[in-house]
């Protein structure tokens, strides 16, 4: 009970995290803000470079999503247990630093110095991700306590 209820947790707070500040920049002509979060960075991404954009989305919010979901779905008995490795795989897909790479990437493309400080979307955001993997982990081995 409190796998699902973790886990359906997490179905709201990766909204709240992908709008949440990630981090504070000076100096960023690029997105021309204060305060980048994984939504203002992806439409900054989508602005410059719409492959790195298209991959960037995928890693940063439709894996993540998509593989609690299924984690949801197994729990809740709606989809067949043996979907969990292909789960497991999209949990390790769903990495925050992938996002953050891809901003230091689109930042090494011709933007000079600048001031970043971490605010606390960024740990927000990656501690969905760690709980995402941790509830899989956990939801694996009570469905093999059950079998």
């Amino acid at each position: 009970m409190i796998l699902r209820f973790a886990t359906i947790s997490l179905l709201i707070l990766y909204p709240v995290a992908w709008f949440a500040p990630l981090m504070r920049a000076g100096l960023l002509p690029i997105f021309g803000l204060s305060e980048i979060s994984v939504i203002t960075g992806l439409q900054s991404l989508w602005g410059s470079d719409a492959v790195l954009a298209l991959i960037v989305t995928f890693f940063a919010i439709f894996a993540p999503y998509l593989k609690t979901i299924g984690l949801a779905l197994v729990q809740w008995g709606l989809l067949d247990a043996k979907l969990q490795p292909t789960l497991h795989v999209l949990g390790k897909l769903a990495m925050a630093d992938v996002f953050l790479i891809a901003l230091y990437i689109t930042l090494a493309k011709g933007i000079g110095l600048a001031t970043l400080q971490t605010a606390w979307g960024l740990y927000m955001f990656s501690a969905c991700i760690l709980a995402s993997i941790g509830l899989g982990m956990l939801t694996e081995r009570s469905l093999r306590r059950l079998c």
